[in-house]
C-alpha cells in the first residue's frame, strides 16, 4: 500500500517509523515532512491544508491511505474533502470528519457534547461579546483560579489559568474585545478549575469499536517544577503510576465508552485517534478536553510501547475492523525529552547546526526530529520552536528517564534548552 502522512512534527516522524516497519507499507510519502522523516520516506512540499493539492498527489501516487497527523487540516475538513472528490471517495482517512473534529475545533461543542452524553466533565458556561456582562458575572461566582478557554484552535495557547479574578476579568476582556486569540476567541469558555493531576488516554476507534492504547503523562510548561509559560509540550513518560487498572477501569466505562457510544447514537463518522486530556480527581476522572488526534509529545513515548503491527491498525481504523486488532502493549517504560530553540514559546531563531546526531537509534534510546530541515547530506538545521524529542526506553520509568537523558546530553545547538525534571515526579511517587 502507498501512504501518505500529513503533517511535519514529531509526532509524524513517530508514525512514520513505525508505519515503515510494516511490510505492509509499500512506499511512504510525508508532507511536508522533517529531516527525521526524509531519512525513511519521501517527503513532499505540500501545506497541510492544501487540500487540491493533496488531492492531486493522492491520485498520481496511487494512495490507499491518508494519515492526518493534525488538527487544523481535521478541522478544517480534509476527510470530507477528500470523501467527496472524484477519485479519492476510496482513499481509507485517518482522521474524522469536520463534524467529530469539532471535538477539538470548538471548546463550546466539547462541553455540550460531554453535558448532553453524561461524561464528567467541568461545569462551565460560554460568552461572546454579546453576552459579555453575563460572562463577568459568572467569572465572580467561581472559585478561584478561574479557568479560560478560547473557543477555537489557538495552537496550544488558548487555555489560561488565572489566579485572581481582576487577571480573569481583564483577560476575558482581552479574548473578547481585542481578539487576544483572533477568531479563536471570538466565543470563550469559563470553566470550572478542577483540582487533581492529569492524564492523557488515546483512544483509537473506527467509529463503532474502540481500543485503549497506552496512557501518558505529559509537562506543558517551560520551566522547571512545571514553572514558566504553556508550551506545545515538553516531555511525556509512560505508564502512569497512578492510572492502575482500577482507574483505567473507571475511565473506560465513565469516558470512553460513553464518548465512543455518542459519536454513534449521534451519527458522527469518526475514524481515527482521540485524545482525551483527563483529570484525577479524588480518583474519579473527569475530561478536560478532546484532541481529535494523538499528542505531541506523548506520541513519541506512547507508539514505542505498542509491540503490534501499527499500520495494521491504522487499516483497522480506516476499514472500521478494529474489533478484530490485537493490540498489544509492551510491560517496558519510556520518557520523552522534548529538545528546544532559546526562547521558545517566545521568539527564537532558526538555522542553527545541529551537533551530535550521530549516534544510533537503538532499543535503549530513539531522536525523534520535529523542527527540523536537512542542509545537506551531514547537515541538519533547526527549523522550528520544538526541535527534537528524545525517548528512552527502559524496564522502568527511571531507567527510561536516565537514557533519554543520557542521548540528550549528547545533542546540542546554539542556544538549546530542554527541561531537566522531566519524569522526577513520577520516581518521588
Amino acid at each position: 500500500m502507498n501512504i501518505l502522512l500529513i503533517g511535519s512534527g514529531g509526532r509524524e516522524h513517530a508514525f512514520a517509523v513505525e508505519i515503515v516497519k510494516s511490510r505492509k507499507c509499500d512506499s511512504l510519502f510525508v508532507a511536508p515532512g522533517n529531516a527525521g522523516t526524509s531519512e525513511i520516506a519521501t517527503n513532499v512540499a505540500l501545506d497541510v491544508n492544501d487540500f487540491e493539492g493533496i488531492k492531486i498527489f493522492v491520485l498520481s501516487k496511487r494512495i490507499g491511505m491518508v494519515v492526518v497527523g493534525p488538527e487544523e487540516p481535521l478541522v478544517k475538513g480534509i476527510s470530507d474533502f477528500l470523501a467527496e472528490s472524484p477519485g479519492t471517495a476510496h482513499v481509507l482517512v485517518i482522521g474524522p470528519t469536520r463534524q467529530g473534529a469539532a471535538l477539538e475545533g470548538s471548546k463550546d461543542f466539547s462541553k455540550q457534547f460531554m453535558k448532553r452524553n453524561n461524561i464528567p466533565t467541568a461545569d462551565y458556561g460560554t460568552f461572546s461579546k454579546e453576552t459579555l456582562e453575563q460572562g463577568l458575572e459568572f467569572i465572580q461566582n467561581q472559585k478561584l483560579p478561574i479557568v479560560l478557554k478560547a473557543d477555537g484552535l489557538a495552537g496550544g495557547k488558548g487555555v489560561l489559568i488565572l489566579p485572581s479574578y481582576e487577571e480573569a476579568t481583564n483577560t476575558f476582556k482581552e479574548m473578547l474585545l481585542e481578539s487576544k486569540f483572533g477568531e479563536a476567541s471570538n466565543k470563550v469558555v469559563v470553566e470550572e478549575h478542577l483540582d487533581g493531576i492529569e492524564l492523557s488516554v488515546f483512544v483509537a476507534t473506527d467509529g463503532k469499536d474502540y481500543k485503549i492504547l497506552p496512557e501518558a503523562k505529559d509537562y506543558k510548561r517551560v520551566g522547571e517544577k512545571d514553572t514558566g509559560l504553556n508550551t506545545g509540550g515538553m516531555g511525556a513518560v509512560s505508564p502512569v503510576p497512578f492510572a492502575d487498572q482500577a482507574f483505567m477501569k473507571k475511565v473506560e466505562e465513565k469516558i470512553v465508552k460513553p464518548t465512543v457510544g455518542a459519536l454513534r447514537k449521534e451519527n458522527i463518522d469518526y475514524r481515527g485517534f482521540l485524545f482525551i486530556g483527563i483529570m484525577n480527581v479524588g480518583g474519579n476522572p473527569y475530561v478536560i478536553e478532546y484532541n481529535v488526534r494523538m499528542g505531541d509529545p506523548e506520541t513519541q513515548a506512547v507508539l514505542p510501547r505498542i509491540k503490534s503491527d501499527f499500520l495494521d491498525l491504522l487499516y483497522a481504523i480506516g476499514s472500521q475492523t478494529i474489533a478484530d486488532y490485537r493490540l498489544e502493549i509492551s510491560d517496558s517504560a519510556t520518557a520523552t525529552v522534548v529538545m528546544v530553540s532559546g526562547g521558545y514559546p517566545g521568539a527564537y531563531t532558526t538555522g542553527e547546526i545541529i551537533e551530535g546526531l550521530n549516534g544510533t537509534n537503538d532499543d535503549k534510546s530513539f531522536t525523534y526530529h520535529a523542527g527540523t530541515k536537512r542542509q545537506d547530506s551531514n547537515t541538519i538545521l533547526t527549523n522550528g520552536g520544538r526541535v527534537l524529542g528524545i525517548t528512552g526506553k527502559g524496564k522502568d520509568a527511571d531507567e527510561a528517564i536516565s537514557r533519554a537523558y543520557e542521548r540528550a546530553e549528547r545533542i546540542s545547538w546554539k542556544n538549546h534548552y530542554y527541561r531537566r525534571d522531566i519524569g522526577r515526579d513520577i520516581l518521588q511517587g
